[in-house]
């Protein structure tokens, strides 16, 4: 006797995976309503830095603070481990003669930093 072919169990679809008014759109985000707190919880510090030079400095929102350009003047010991506290992919110009107080933020994870300039390669 051959056995009888059941039809395979009804599942629900989750509302993210429900079917749309209208179609994607290739590489469309569609963001979750409300707001996003950027670095919640994590641990900043905020330090004043002054850029001694004579071009303009630029450093990108990953960019291990404490090995920045020798001509911003801050306190790289406070910098240690941080990095901006700034949307990722963004970065914070200083011009030349300028002073100005900058949030960072703790890197998180292992706390293992290689590459830079460096000056760590290695555990935080």
């Amino acid at each position: 006797m051959a056995a009888r072919k059941t039809a395979p169990p009804t599942k629900s679809v989750p509302a993210a995976r429900a079917p749309r008014a209208k179609p994607f759109v290739p590489g469309e985000i569609i963001p979750a309503a409300g707001e996003i707190e950027l670095n919640a919880g994590r641990k900043t510090v905020s330090v004043e830095v002054a850029n001694t030079g004579d071009r303009p400095i630029q450093v990108g929102s990953h960019y291990h603070f404490y090995e920045t350009n020798a001509a911003l003047r801050f306190d790289r010991e406070k910098a240690r481990g941080f990095r901006l506290d700034i949307p990722a992919g963004t970065a914070v110009r200083f011009e030349p003669g300028q002073t100005r107080t900058v949030a960072l933020v703790r890197y998180e994870g292992r706390r293992v930093v290689h590459g830079f300039q460096g000056k760590i390669e290695g555990a935080l």
